[in-house]
């Protein structure tokens, strides 16, 4: 056990001190290149004249080795990292317990708000002398500590006079992955699975680290290896084995592995005949596997469940509920204090009801029967992670269950890993919005980090977008995704500009003639995907399985609700899905303000119009368009933004590599083309209900709608594999 405890952390400082060496993209916004000329440059280097760390744990190594190489890096010098705490230090990084009396005096009552996890940065005086202190309760904290303070020096932040208290506001912070056995990803682009089964437990790929320190320095501290369309043999020994070696790793980055737990496990690797939760042996079952794994992973998460869903196995094959399959599972995990993460994306084949509602029915009755350590992940929106969707009713309506969050930070209705869309901004949207549950105020932020009804413990999920890719994302701004959820993960109330800010400054250049316009691109790129795919309530229009290119006109698919014209519903008389009391009464799921608001649609927001309402080819939008223009002319504005965006980027070329410009001009010229196609697709399928010529402003389609239907994409990436 020390011996791969020794190997895993050589690799770790190994991994650190080859970083500077890193190919173009692979470091992600940790790139320790000297700083550029600073107003600041002078104040880093007085602050690190002499470095105490206190370094007297595998973790705390880590961290060390992190500043040091990053201080040395940035600034072009060698430093003086001393083993004692004296007066000549400039620069003390030590847990509360290491400090002296006189440091401790003067920020002691700070500690209280750091919990296990938080840290300080603060300038303190020690006799009459500044010094730059970074202090915890924990590793944990330290390590956090180190990765914010070289976040901001890599951003030229002044230190002088920084005091600086922060910690995290939710519990959980997960990546969920949906990486198979056989290295597909389901839902990815950008590469295979970083998961090197075959070569596991043995071989220590560099990029496992890379990959921890990267969670690390954003925040994160969880990880879901494996698809929740879950495979039971990774339950077995010798995959436990492998997961053991990864779990070796990321300890040292306060990143805890769980895994996706299939239902049917005991059948089909236990020998058992049923998976019914209330049967005897199918608890001793998991009693024992939790046992066997906490064995190899003394601290194992626990386990990510998708059930009843898609076709996964769960409860209610057995007549049983969420409750008790749940409750089954935290059982099993409670004596390790494991938690169970049990997805609430279900919709029935059986039952013809709104998708949209079924979620909500099936779980909020359940409200306060889960167990302790039992938190439901619910997807943002009631559909399927649409470029826009209304936030999922759930969110107002379960005071006595944790519920956690659950983004998509892969773009499988996004465009890919070919658009640029800056996902923060969703994120966002989302979290502000008011669910009324408790009155004015009541925001889904305030939900998922438990401070509205007070939850012992909270979470927030985000789908990886991360394969093997040379860049990691595929699309060098979707690393600005990744590390926007991270961010927003440990503080839901940042704001997208915020986020954007951090990462271009620390991925690219602190000038603010590159940043500013930069920024200003990225910020409105998310509202450009949702104009020229899905405007004004449209959702789910997307092409089938891959979700590769629009697909409005499918509708010979096995469930009505795999259709997207269940969801559009356009006829010769309007388009749109009635969800108000004329229709399937999904507003009523709402908290009654919000009901109100959404069933008028004069006074529904109308980025929700046609979520809510089928309206009229000829009704009048806000701004005086009929409803068949202003659709029309949406599309065209997706269109014109994205042209902007090549623009933007075009007059940003004096500030990159050759290589960084044409990356990104390369996939934005994609991005145009494939806007263009869901303009012209979406507009030819519509006017055959509308009957109306396209409104002034609105280029004419090139082909016709028969060659656009006609396109098929048999090997798009990332679609579910078959054995799922």
């Amino acid at each position: 056990m020390k011996s791969l405890k020794f190997i895993v952390l050589f690799f770790a400082v190994i991994s650190i001190q080859l970083q500077a060496q890193s190919p173009d993209g692979y470091d992600l916004w940790l790139g320790n290149s000297a700083i550029e000329v600073s107003e600041f440059e002078k104040e880093y280097k007085t602050f690190t004249t002499s470095v105490y760390f206190q370094s007297d744990s595998e973790m705390l190594t880590v961290a060390e080795q992190e500043m040091k190489n990053g201080l040395e890096k940035m600034l072009g010098q060698s430093l003086d990292f001393t083993k004692e705490l004296n007066s000549n230090s400039t620069l003390i990084v030590a847990k509360k317990n290491a400090l002296k009396t006189e440091i401790l005096n003067s920020i002691s009552s700070d500690f209280d708000k750091l919990g296990e996890e938080g840290f300080i940065i603060k300038t303190i005086k020690v006799k009459g002398r500044k010094v730059l202190l970074v202090s915890a309760n924990s590793d944990n904290g330290i390590l956090y500590g180190v990765f914010r303070l070289l976040h901001l020096m890599r951003t030229q932040v002044s230190l002088s006079e920084i005091n600086l208290i922060d910690a995290p506001k939710v519990d959980i912070r997960m990546l969920n992955h949906w990486d198979n056995l056989d290295r597909t990803v389901e839902r990815g682009y950008a590469g295979f699975s970083l998961w090197n089964w075959q070569k596991l437990p043995e071989y220590i790929d560099q990029r496992y680290i890379d990959y921890a320190r990267a969670n690390a320095s954003i925040g994160i501290n969880a990880v879901s290896l494996t698809n929740v369309n879950a495979n039971a043999l990774i339950l077995t020994p010798m995959y436990i084995e492998k997961v053991k070696a990864l779990a070796n790793v990321f300890r040292n980055y306060g990143i805890k592995v769980y895994l996706t737990a299939r239902f049917s496990a005991p059948i089909e690797i236990g020998g058992l005949e049923t998976a019914d939760p209330l049967n005897a042996s199918v608890q001793t079952w998991w009693n024992t596997k939790v046992s066997e794994i906490y064995k190899e992973i003394p601290d194992f998460g626990g386990f990510l469940v998708k059930a009843n869903s898609e076709g996964q196995p769960g409860p209610q094959n057995y007549g049983r509920n969420h409750v008790d399959g749940a409750n089954m599972l935290a059982t099993a995990l409670s004596p390790y204090k494991g938690n169970v993460i049990w997805r609430a994306f279900v919709y029935s084949e059986h039952d013809d009801t709104d998708r949209a509602k079924q979620a909500y029915a099936e779980f909020v009755p359940y409200d306060g029967r889960f167990k302790d350590n039992v938190l439901v992940q619910v997807k943002n929106g009631a559909i399927d992670f649409q470029p826009r969707e209304p936030f999922h009713p759930m969110f107002g309506a379960m005071e006595k269950t944790p519920l956690m969050m659950e983004f998509q930070i892969t773009q499988e209705y996004t465009g890919f890993s070919t658009h640029l869309v800056f996902l923060p901004k969703l994120f966002e949207e989302v979290l502000d919005s008011d669910t009324y549950q408790k009155g004015k105020g009541s925001t889904v932020a305030k939900v998922i980090d438990g401070s509205l009804h007070n939850n012992k413990i909270t979470g927030v999920a985000g789908v990886a977008n991360i394969g093997t890719d040379l860049n990691w994302t595929g699309h060098p701004f979707a690393q600005a995704n990744w590390y926007g959820f991270g961010r927003l993960a440990w503080d839901p109330y940042l704001s997208s500009n915020t986020i954007a800010d951090e990462w271009i400054k620390a991925t690219y250049t602190t000038n603010k003639e590159f940043v500013e316009p930069i920024k200003k691109m990225m910020l409105s790129s998310r509202e450009a995907v949702v104009n020229y795919m899905d405007p004004l309530g449209l959702h789910h229009i997307f092409d089938t399985g891959h979700h590769y290119g629009p697909g409005p006109w499918v509708n010979n698919l096995s469930r009505p609700d795999w259709n997207p014209v269940y969801y559009h519903k356009a006829d010769t008389e309007g388009i749109g899905f009635d969800r108000t009391p004329s229709g399937s009464n999904a507003t009523e799921q709402y908290a009654k303000e919000i009901e109100k608001l959404y069933n008028n649609p004069k006074t529904i927001p109308e980025e929700y119009l046609l979520w809510f309402h089928h309206l009229p080819w000829d009704y009048k939008l806000k701004n005086g368009h009929t409803l068949w223009d202003g659709i029309a002319l949406k599309y065209q504005e997706g269109v014109h933004q994205v042209e902007a965006m090549i623009t933007t980027w075009e007059n940003a070329k004096s500030f990159l590599s050759e290589e960084e410009f044409n990356e990104v001009v390369m996939l934005l010229k994609i991005q145009l083309k494939e806007a263009k196609w869901w303009r012209d697709a979406c507009l030819l399928y519509f006017q055959t209900f509308s009957q109306r010529e396209l409104p002034e402003g609105v280029e004419k389609p090139k082909e016709t709608l028969e060659y656009y239907q006609s396109l098929k994409f048999p090997f798009a990436p990332g679609i579910r594999p078959r054995w799922n």
